[in-house]
């Protein structure tokens, strides 16, 4: 990565997790309006958010995103109209989203009315941290100090007379997503599980947690940097399980916009650029 696209995404955030931009580059409150239809590019979102297309945050905004859209691709669509309050997902795999978890408040805007409930699994989680719960009650500020998003008539909560929950929580769990799912079920049945950049081909660890996916029966969307990393994984999920998969292999409209540059392979890469997966893996 070029010292410049470093020091890019270093300072969207700030180190108390609000944005290091104007409120007129961020999405820092709520939306002007709730969501109509499904959104299908960077375009639509920016429009949406009232925010100019020059702005940087889809660099940090693609995680958020990118949970939106593997929603859609797996059938599970109807959560954007609230039809029910809860939405479930079993995070895996999660790195950098640990230095930035204030973006994941974005998906107020995008679940409105929904407990949105992550749980991030992942081995990079540091021990200490293991358990720790964060509930996102509002947007992550911006950098302005007279913004209505300083106000705490800005607070996302819970609305116990209208039932009509507003909430991200998120929980953070340290291991392998095979080791720990006793554990997590206890607490959180999912309805969907992600696994972002996955890397499946690449990392001897996976096949115990793709038997495992498919025992739950649960949707499973799959990302990773470039097509041909798809294909691989692909290729290895299909010979653990026997099932070919019914998620395609599809360019993510909500990619990270920006190329990895010190990627191995002699392609371009992007975070989260391609998506595959199953929406049911029963026969």
């Amino acid at each position: 990565m070029s010292f410049l696209s470093l020091l890019l995404k270093k300072q969207l955030f700030r180190l108390n997790n609000s944005w290091d931009l104007s409120n007129t580059f961020c999405p820092c409150t709520e939306p002007l309006s709730m969501i109509s239809k499904h959104l299908t590019s960077w375009k639509e979102y920016y429009e949406w958010r009232s925010i100019p297309l020059h702005s940087p945050v889809s660099l940090l905004l693609h995680r958020p995103l990118t949970i939106y859209y593997a929603t859609q691709v797996a059938g599970l669509g109807r959560w954007t109209s609230g039809i029910s309050h809860k939405l479930h997902i079993h995070y895996l795999g999660p790195e950098k989203e640990l230095l930035q978890l204030s973006v994941f408040s974005e998906l107020h805007a995008l679940f409105p009315n929904v407990h949105v409930h992550i749980e991030l699994v992942g081995p990079a989680i540091p021990q200490h941290r293991d358990g720790e719960m964060i509930e996102l009650c509002n947007y992550a500020h911006c950098l302005d100090r007279d913004c209505v998003c300083k106000s705490s008539s800005e607070t996302v909560s819970w609305d116990a007379h209208t039932s009509k929950p507003s909430t991200v929580t998120l929980q953070l769990r340290s291991g392998f997503y095979h080791d720990r799912y006793k554990d997590i079920a206890q607490d959180s049945s999912p309805h969907l599980i992600v696994a972002p950049n996955a890397g499946i081909a690449a990392y001897s660890s996976w096949p115990p947690t793709i038997e495992l996916i498919k025992d739950m029966d649960i949707p499973a969307v799959f990302s990773d940097y470039c097509k041909e990393a798809c294909h691989l994984g692909a290729s290895c999920i299909t010979g653990v399980t026997g099932c070919p998969l019914n998620i395609p292999i599809q360019l993510n409209p909500f990619r990270q916009p920006m190329v990895v540059e010190d990627s191995v392979l002699w392609l371009p890469c992007y975070s989260n650029c391609f998506l595959y997966g199953m929406s049911k893996w029963s026969v």
